[in-house]
């Protein structure tokens, strides 16, 4: 039989997604044995082939629909080698948006953690690409540590072989990326002091994905039940965020052997798409929940181990599988009953009920951190984000009831939502999206106090704590860290030398914070007994224990918000 050469397929492919009920299953079933004959000719077909077949991998409206995208995802680097002995150009499937596919690498900078997981993961998979690399000065910084008589050629001549002599180092055994990691992993240094010597090289890293489960293309999980969908998806008129969130959910979780597939599971996810969160490359195993919120979706959450935790914020990040298929990250940082939500649903899903998704995120989230007041970040929304723009991520996030926390902004929106009524077709310009992406956007629950963190931030407590230092200390940080932990442990009434381990460190990066609240000193036993608790509880199992407890402590919320709601300039 003659194979499919033309873009029809494709046209009524990706028309066809997004109908449902039995009829156009049929019809999706027969276009799939076209696809599966049809000769892709150019990298903008294969893209748009691949789409397609993870959307309706993700989103299947019956159950041979599954079997057959999974079949043609399993053989799709086949695809990729065809176009490249064709000597097609490939460029197109460079850019992270749609990288990752099998049959391809993944070359990106990546900092010393990743890398050293990759090197673990799939050895003989990753190297450095040394085409282009420019920063042969900072290889003569770093490599005369394990290069003897290096800085004889480094310090004085120039246009130093540093490959060879790197080559010549490792005597032909391994390739350069592992050869180098096993060095710096025998430096008499700290593990910080490691990944910042490391990552100053700027390495191009390269992984090879050839047909990886870990690529884009194949990166699903099978899951005991799939969730069909033979009608319309849910739209987001029809998701109520106040109702979604105050359903009850079952929360578990994972023993830590499951929890440590989980995080690799996110990594993979992550590095194939050319991303990186704090919580993806430092995630704490021990802390994996999960939970099924229905229609297939499945959403994982996790914090951070003591030593990597922030200083005053709690945070936590996860993802979330659709029948297996991973289809956004979370990540979250709170105080409080405040935590503002980064939700980024990958290209490739985005017509696929993503406003019912995201008010799953964040009913696990009320559910695990007790939270009643979510922010939005700016860049969510297009600051300095050109596609949140494009998408009119603006009104995503309006339409589902949050507001803008500065009055101007909300006049523009309200009058914006006034030309919408009366204009049919009428679309906000790109010039006053970009005007509403300049500040947080809030939803509160019913009962909790609104506008109380509209001029919230963290920075303007940083910058407060750096004018402290500053003035009392000469801009001593050294001084500064021990007269504040001093100053609070007398205030508090407690023992510096009775804190070990992680609650030391947890006391002494909390209290630059708490020695800008006055009058600490004078509050009640009672008030102290349960700050010096929310203090363990930082170094504790849980973050979300720490979260918690801050909720309750209803005068240092209100010092907190105080201090942080004050401009830079402010006294």
């Amino acid at each position: 039989m003659a194979a499919d050469t033309g873009r029809g397929v494709l046209d009524r492919l990706e028309a066809a997604r997004g109908a449902f009920g039995a009829v156009n299953a049929a019809r999706l079933e027969t276009l799939l044995v076209r696809a599966g004959r049809m000769q892709v000719r150019d990298a903008e077909s294969l893209i748009r082939l691949h789409e397609t077949l993870l959307f309706l991998r993700a989103f299947p409206p019956s159950p041979k629909v599954l079997r057959q995208t999974e079949a043609l995802l399993s053989a799709f680097h086949q695809r990729v080698a065809a176009l490249r002995a064709a000597g097609a150009d490939l460029s197109p499937l460079d850019p992270m948006e749609v990288s990752g596919i099998a049959g391809t690498a993944i070359e990106d900078s990546l900092n010393y953690d990743v890398s050293r997981w990759l090197l673990r993961r799939f050895p003989g998979r990753v190297d450095v690409a040394w085409d282009g690399y420019d920063k042969q000065t900072r290889l003569g910084e770093t490599l005369p540590r394990f290069l003897p008589l290096l800085d004889d050629d480094a310090y004085v001549e120039a246009d130093v072989p540093y490959l060879r002599w790197l080559r010549s180092a490792r005597g032909g055994a391994g390739r350069d990326l592992g050869w180098l990691v096993s060095r710096f992993e025998r430096l008499p240094r700290s593990e910080r002091e490691r990944a910042e010597l490391f990552d100053s090289l700027e390495l191009t890293v390269r992984w090879d994905l050839d047909n990886l489960r870990a690529s884009r293309t194949r990166n699903w999980r099978s899951v005991r039940r799939v969730f069909y969908h033979p009608g319309p998806f849910i739209r987001r008129g029809e998701v109520d965020l106040v109702k979604e969130m105050r359903a009850p959910l079952r929360v578990a979780r994972l023993a830590r052997r499951d929890g440590e597939k989980a995080l690799d599971l996110m990594r993979e996810i992550m590095t194939v798409r050319r991303r990186e969160l704090w919580g993806t490359t430092y995630g704490d195993p021990a802390s994996v929940l999960r939970a099924d919120v229905g229609r297939g979706l499945e959403i994982y959450l996790w914090g951070l181990p003591p030593a990597r935790r922030l200083p005053l914020r709690a945070y936590v990040a996860g993802f979330s599988l659709k029948n297996g298929v991973p289809i956004n990250y979370i990540e979250a940082i709170g105080l409080f009953e405040w935590l503002e939500v980064g939700f980024n649903t990958f290209y490739t899903f985005r017509d696929g009920e993503s406003a019912w998704n995201y008010a799953q995120a964040l009913r696990m989230l009320h559910a695990v951190l007790g939270v009643t007041c979510v922010s939005v970040y700016p860049y969510q929304i297009g600051l300095d984000n050109e596609e949140a723009i494009e998408s009119g991520a603006f009104w995503f996030y309006r339409k589902l009831g949050f507001r803008p926390g500065r009055p101007e902004l909300l006049r523009i929106a309200e009058r914006e939502e006034r030309k919408i009524a009366a204009t049919p077709g009428y679309r906000t310009s790109a010039r006053t999206l970009r005007r509403l992406a300049t500040g947080h956007l809030f939803l509160e629950l019913p009962g909790t106090e609104q506008g109380v963190w509209d001029r919230f931030g963290v920075r303007n407590i940083g910058f407060a704590v750096q004018r402290l230092m500053a003035t009392r200390y000469g801009g001593d940080a050294a001084r500064f860290r021990a007269g504040s932990a001093a100053a609070v442990a007398r205030a508090l009434g407690v023992q510096i030398g009775t804190l070990r381990g992680a609650a030391r460190k947890a006391f002494e990066e909390l209290a630059p914070v708490l020695a800008l609240v006055p009058g600490l000193g004078r509050w009640t036993a009672v008030e102290k007994r349960d700050l010096i608790r929310i203090v363990r509880a930082k170094a504790g199992a849980a973050e979300s224990d720490y979260l918690r407890l801050l909720q309750r402590h209803g005068r240092l919320r209100d010092a907190v918000v105080r201090l942080g709601s004050r401009s830079p300039r402010e006294p």
